[in-house]
């Protein structure tokens, strides 16, 4: 397989699934706000930080400050262009990339994308209020999953198929820890002291929910929610396909099945020994934070030796 091919189908698989989380990040964080009493204030900021556009939000909005409103902040992470990790802007660069290969994958896969890009840009300004959000957000995740089942069903098990796979494991894990990092940077902020464990531990609850694991978090942990049970599930369960292991161990599993790169597989090592030796109760007491920061900068180490590997020409 050509390397150009194969740098697009992995990216095109990254761009799906960060669409699909950024959407599912939108939609808890509204439910979120719905469910707080007034008396406890909710800070949309931290969400644009999670996704690493805090800079360019700043550039953009010079003035908002931390107490940006949330249509504001909800406008530049679903439609602005201007946001490379946009929902628009992932979805239109997977378009994109998917026009180039269109004889790699099968006709439904196109046909499903565009009417995605198709349907956000008729719906996507009445689907930032938040009369219609919800909607619009769970058109959208629909829409993300939609695809990903037409590329399990209906793609070759070649080696295109592994770098697709490779793709979504590796943007699944990263996209995981920004939106833990997301419940960890303080969302909501109580006014008593006395009752920051109990929203915090609400803020845990849309955590889970935004990644579609509350249940699964229910019928496997059974405890109440709290930030040390949300993390050793999210960052160490070996079977929910979302936490950051299940991804890095699906994504090691991949590589026998392509040409052989020590660095990479070394790369990959040391991801996966960090978050096996992680500790989720000093986490939730301390720096959990800071610990997804380390996560994703692995992460990226990982990604770099993968375009180093295989993508370079």
């Amino acid at each position: 397989m050509l390397s150009r091919v194969a740098n697009n189908l992995y990216w095109f698989s990254r761009y799906l699934r960060r669409a699909e989380n950024t959407a599912r990040l939108v939609g808890a964080g509204s439910l979120l706000q719905l469910d707080l009493p007034r008396s406890v204030r909710f800070t949309w900021r931290p969400m644009v930080d999670t996704v690493g556009t805090g800079e360019i939000f700043n550039e953009l909005f010079p003035e908002a400050g931390r107490d940006v409103a949330d249509t504001e902040v909800v406008r530049f992470l679903l439609l602005d262009e201007r946001n490379p990790s946009s929902l628009r802007s992932s979805v239109e660069q997977a378009r994109e990339i998917l026009r180039s290969i269109r004889d790699t994958l099968p006709q439904d896969v196109w046909e499903a994308v565009n009417d995605l890009h198709l349907h956000i840009g008729a719906e996507g300004e009445r689907g930032i209020g938040r009369r219609y959000r919800q909607d619009f957000v769970g058109r959208i995740t629909d829409a993300c999953l939609k695809v990903s089942g037409l590329l399990i069903a209906n793609v070759s098990r070649d080696i295109g198929f592994q770098f697709l796979r490779l793709g979504t494991a590796i943007e699944q894990a990263d996209m995981t820890t920004r939106i833990i990092d997301a419940g960890a940077s303080g969302l909501v902020t109580p006014r008593q002291a006395d009752d920051l464990e109990a929203y915090s531990n609400l803020q845990w609850m849309s955590v889970l929910r935004s990644l579609a694991a509350f249940q699964m978090y229910r019928r496997h942990v059974r405890q109440r929610v709290t930030g040390e049970h949300a993390l050793r599930f999210l960052l160490q369960n070996g079977g929910f396909p979302r936490s950051v292991l299940f991804c890095l161990t699906r994504a090691q599993q991949i590589l026998p099945a392509m040409p052989p790169r020590p660095r990479v597989e070394r790369a990959m090592m040391r991801a996966v020994g960090l978050v096996r030796q992680a500790d989720p109760a000093w986490l939730a007491a301390h720096d959990a934070a800071g610990f997804m920061d380390e996560i994703q900068v692995a992460l990226g180490e990982l990604h770099g030796r993968i375009f180093e590997a295989y993508f370079d020409p």
